[in-house]
């Protein structure tokens, strides 16, 4: 039997734990082969590449890189001779509070804006011709609530998720028919948001759903966006309805 994207080609950035990682398994459980990747936890990418085994390799590319993200391209395209999705989800950001300026530091606020805009346009640009081979295209963006409201882990953090946001608009108008889409999430239980348990049980005080996300709300999201194949410039807000009271 045929699984549902069977014969479809997928990149997942970011992919080595997490969100990405979600992604990547309900991919490849559903059909697909898969292109892992991360810019540095190797060890983790490549486990995860040799458990999904069949129809998944891993690329250690860092994105910000132009250099390095036309290599994750090019092995794709090796490997397996074309692009079918192509899912944005590596990102970079560290907390910094909004109040205080001095301490987003230009160092701070410029690799922000290389890895989560300047490397996610530079390889979407790079994997658009292949995703118009397709005969169903994707580009998903993960974004953030932070790109909605005045939220984030940093004020540039809520920037680049915003710029997300408005070029994943921008692309949808004017490269179909290659899909794009995005996925807005509200707080996720992650490894990076372990340690923010105030955080976490503030969402679950107050969303209507009472809880944070889980990596598979978000590849649930992601799916649906995938399977809805007259949807593009949609940008989902998976928050468990954080958004609507706050």
């Amino acid at each position: 039997m045929m699984s549902e994207f069977s014969g479809k080609v997928a990149i997942v950035t970011g992919s080595s734990s997490g969100i990405g990682e979600a992604i990547a398994r309900r991919l490849h459980a559903l059909g697909a082969a898969v292109v892992v990747n991360s810019a540095s936890t190797t060890e983790a990418g490549e486990k995860l590449a040799k458990e999904l085994g069949d129809n998944a390799i891993y690329v250690q590319a860092d994105i910000s890189d132009k250099a390095a993200g036309e290599r994750l391209l090019a092995a794709t395209i090796e490997r397996f001779g074309k692009l079918d999705i192509l899912v944005n989800n590596a990102g970079w950001t560290t907390v910094v509070p909004h109040t205080d300026l001095d301490a987003l530091s230009d160092e701070i606020f410029a690799r922000t804006f290389a890895v989560n805009v300047t490397g996610t346009w530079m390889l979407t640009k790079a994997a658009m011709p292949y995703l118009k081979l397709s005969d169903d295209g994707n580009v998903v963006n993960i974004t953030s609530i932070a790109g909605v409201r005045p939220a984030g882990s940093s004020i540039a953090y809520a920037m680049t998720k915003a710029a997300l946001n408005h070029m994943t608009l921008l692309l949808a108008k004017s490269h179909g028919p290659v899909r794009v889409n995005a996925v807005a999430p509200g707080l996720v239980a992650t490894p990076w948001t372990k340690d923010w348990q105030t955080h976490h049980e503030n969402v679950k005080a107050r969303a209507p759903l009472k809880r944070s996300a889980t990596p598979d709300d978000i590849a649930d999201a992601v799916l649906g966006l995938l399977r809805a194949r007259y949807a593009t410039g949609q940008i989902l807000v998976v928050d468990g309805g954080l958004t609507l009271v706050v």
